[in-house]
């Protein structure tokens, strides 16, 4: 196995089993915790320190932050990886339909594409948020309209190159439908770059959502999530009680890392294949 081939393979190990440690652990919150996420402690214990009953301390509110933590990843996680999905899906359907059959439909597919691509990502997260309002669903819909035309763009290329090919020219001239020919032979190998990129968007997917209820347009307290937990905690850190918003950014910094290196080794396995 060549050295490219090895480093690849480690980093999608390494990231898959962060990943896996980080799914099982949300997973398995109740197992885990005695505590519910938006449980107060009855004996008034705000922001007590890590022990005892509260392994990782208790907020302002007098919540257990472990058991915030591992339920919060449960939103954090749903909600990225399915804002993802929904940008692939969105954004591969665009990005064929415009390569394939190109002319004016491809014109105009693209120049919407290079209308959300002209703002800063977060700055067009935040104002599709802003304008859809806070929830799951309306966070999941305003990530994936921000990412879709990316993977819109990917697909685009990649249609147009295999649209000529001669496997397709076959399937067309053999009677194949174009709705077939579509399905069968031009998406399956146009998104293979969207395999690639699609899991380290679901790391930026994450620091979105985050940045999104750090500022108050995301997930509303008192429910759990990591980025409204860092800050509702942020405060804390300068009297010196980290432990209300420094598990929770570590938590976001795993989950990032773990997408980014499973992206990466992708990324060198594709760019192996190619070569």
């Amino acid at each position: 196995m060549h050295r490219e081939a090895r480093f690849g393979t480690v980093l999608v190990a390494t990231g898959a089993g962060i990943l896996a440690v980080v799914i099982a652990a949300v997973l398995l919150g109740p197992l885990l915790t005695s505590w519910g996420p938006n449980e107060i402690d009855p004996a008034g214990a705000t922001i007590a320190a890590p022990g005892g009953a509260h392994l990782f301390g208790t907020d302002v509110n007098g919540m257990d932050v472990w058991s915030r933590l591992l339920y919060a990843g449960r939103v954090d996680l749903g909600i990225a990886v399915a804002a993802v999905a929904a940008a692939v899906v969105l954004g591969s359907i665009l990005g064929v339909v415009a390569g394939y059959f190109g002319g004016w439909l491809d014109d105009v597919l693209m120049r919407l594409t290079d209308i959300f691509q002209a703002f800063p990502t977060f700055i067009l997260a935040l104002a599709v948020a802003a304008l859809l309002g806070s929830g799951p669903v309306n966070l999941a819909v305003a990530i994936a309209l921000v990412n879709a035309p990316a993977y819109a763009r990917l697909v685009r290329a990649e249609v147009r190159t295999i649209r000529d090919l001669t496997y397709v020219d076959a399937a067309r001239t053999s009677g194949a439908s174009t709705i077939g020919l579509l399905w069968r032979h031009v998406l399956p190998n146009s998104i293979t770059p969207v395999r690639v990129i699609a899991p380290l968007n679901c790391g930026w997917a994450m620091l979105t959502l985050a940045g999104l209820s750090f500022l108050g347009l995301g997930i509303p307290v008192p429910d759990a999530e990591w980025g409204a937990m860092i800050s509702l905690g942020t405060g804390d850190v300068v009297a010196g009680r980290w432990w209300t918003s420094v598990p929770p950014g570590i938590a976001l910094l795993v989950c990032v890392l773990g997408f980014s290196l499973l992206g990466e080794g992708l990324q060198e396995r594709a760019d192996r294949v190619r070569r």
